[in-house]
């Protein structure tokens, strides 16, 4: 997700959206227990549970996830991927899959990118203008003192942090992200959200109130389907704005 507005407003639509977060988190659980099912050894997994955790899914259905991965229960068969393009305005999108049917996946995400004046393309047409990096998030509260957030965060290696209205931003590079997210866990900082993601370099700024209108739809239908994990861009208009 692009990083205006969304993500103050983050936690509050995963809580919106529970069952289709639970989904969507489920198959990332499964995907990544397919390299082992033991999270000490498996960071990618850890990362999954701790993330599925952060929004109560029960330990049961983590543990199902789990065994789904592993082989223990039968299940579907997930593939990551990810599709990039422009949408209207101009602007960069990059939307993360995990699907069991790419055929179908694709032909959803045309869709949504055709019917609100988009255009998909082709690997490689926008992710030029990111960078993948570790972003931590910590909610702003009385009890987190922002000088000493940060003194922790970059004495364990974190690239920078950003204060946003009611977020604290941690960004880290991906080598060192699960070393400063552990580190701030343990200094007992509660993440809001912890996950390596996309962060635009370059930024779109598009004026026209349709194409905006267009974007904030189309970004919604691919963030509703169950297919898709996560959307990205490099909008500099705040699109959680109530139109």
């Amino acid at each position: 997700m692009g990083r205006h507005g969304v993500i103050a407003n983050r936690k509050a639509a995963q809580d919106s959206k529970r069952a289709q977060v639970f989904t969507k988190y489920s198959r990332a659980i499964t995907v990544a227990a397919k390299a082992g099912g033991d999270p000490d050894y498996n960071m990618s997994l850890k990362n999954a549970i701790d993330k599925a955790k952060g929004i109560n899914m029960p330990n049961d259905s983590i543990a199902r996830a789990i065994k789904k991965g592993t082989g223990e229960l039968a299940g579907e068969t997930y593939e990551s991927g990810s599709f990039e393009g422009y949408g209207a305005g101009g602007v960069a999108v990059i939307v993360d899959v995990l699907t069991d049917n790419r055929n179908r996946t694709t032909a959803a995400i045309k869709h949504a990118f055709d019917k609100y004046n988009g255009n998909l393309g082709v690997p490689g047409c926008v992710s030029y203008m990111f960078e993948r990096k570790g972003i931590i998030l910590i909610e702003k509260t009385d009890k987190v003192d922002e000088d000493a957030l940060m003194e922790a965060a970059l004495e364990n290696g974190a690239e920078d942090m950003i204060t946003h209205e009611e977020i604290f931003e941690v960004q880290t590079t991906t080598d060192t992200f699960h070393e400063v997210s552990e580190a701030l866990k343990s200094a007992g900082y509660e993440l809001l959200e912890a996950d390596i993601e996309y962060v635009p370099s370059m930024e779109a700024t598009p004026t026209n109130e349709h194409d905006i209108k267009n974007l904030r739809k189309m970004i919604d239908i691919l963030e509703e389907n169950d297919d898709v994990q996560k959307v990205y861009h490099n909008c500099a208009v705040d699109l959680e704005e109530e139109e």
